[in-house]
């Protein structure tokens, strides 16, 4: 398996620091490793089969697609392990499986807000997926203006001898959101960057506004719906 650079880079600089208890775990279970980063990839492929479905679905029902865009990713080995540490959890593969939710992610970018809750409630109806956690950042958002809906879910993967569950974190948002959000990552991370209260109020408000784009964008598209239905 081919591994690439930006993931030898943070492999690298984890090294530097980690334990020698740590390093010798890492090697003597490589192999349960990658097989259990496999089941994860696995998972991430069923929730990404069941959203393609129900956006075909959709697309006919609701003359529109509902998702614009679906985006897969696993942590690596570094961030799990550190992950882990930050919880107060010693490292075990038990304890990756069960103690953290996010190893496996699928976002989900939707067109309208109202496409948001469409699909979360069209996902969790599926009697093989089981909610374990939802978090509504949405009408919730977090202080620094961040919105998105995060469900944690189990599902079951079909092995040759075997049925596994596997959690993965599923995070839907609209494209105003995923914008806002992939430019505030950016903006307040970035290497050597000083960032200060200003900008981060400043970021809020860029927040509020795309908020507001949401609901105005969702009035125009009731309102074309509308007029559509009194056409004779």
């Amino acid at each position: 398996m081919r591994i690439a650079n930006n993931e030898l880079s943070e492999m690298e600089k984890y090294i530097k620091r980690i334990d020698e208890d740590t390093l010798i775990w890492v090697q003597k279970k490589s192999k349960e490793v990658a097989r259990l980063m496999s089941y994860y990839r696995c998972a991430m492929m069923e929730i990404e089969t069941k959203l393609n479905v129900l956006n075909e679905e959709f697309s006919w029902e609701m003359d529109h697609n509902p998702i614009s865009s679906i985006k897969k990713r696993l942590k690596s080995m570094p961030s799990i392990i550190g992950k882990l540490e930050r919880k107060g959890h010693p490292l075990s593969m038990e304890n990756i499986e069960e103690h953290l939710m996010d190893v496996a992610g699928v976002r989900v970018i939707c067109s309208f807000p109202e496409d948001v809750y469409a699909m979360r409630d069209a996902l969790i109806r599926q009697d093989d997926l089981v909610l374990l956690e939802e978090k509504d950042y949405i009408k919730n958002p977090k202080p620094n203006g961040y919105r998105s809906l995060h469900l944690i879910v189990g599902i079951p993967i079909f092995l040759a001898k075997e049925k596994k569950m596997m959690k993965v974190e599923v995070q839907l948002r609209t494209i105003a959101m995923d914008f806002w959000a992939s430019l505030e990552h950016q903006l307040r991370y970035k290497k050597n960057s000083y960032f200060t209260k200003e900008m981060a109020e400043e970021l809020t408000e860029c927040a509020r506004i795309s908020a507001d784009l949401d609901l105005r964008m969702d009035a125009i598209r009731k309102s074309v719906e509308k007029q559509k239905h009194l056409e004779p």
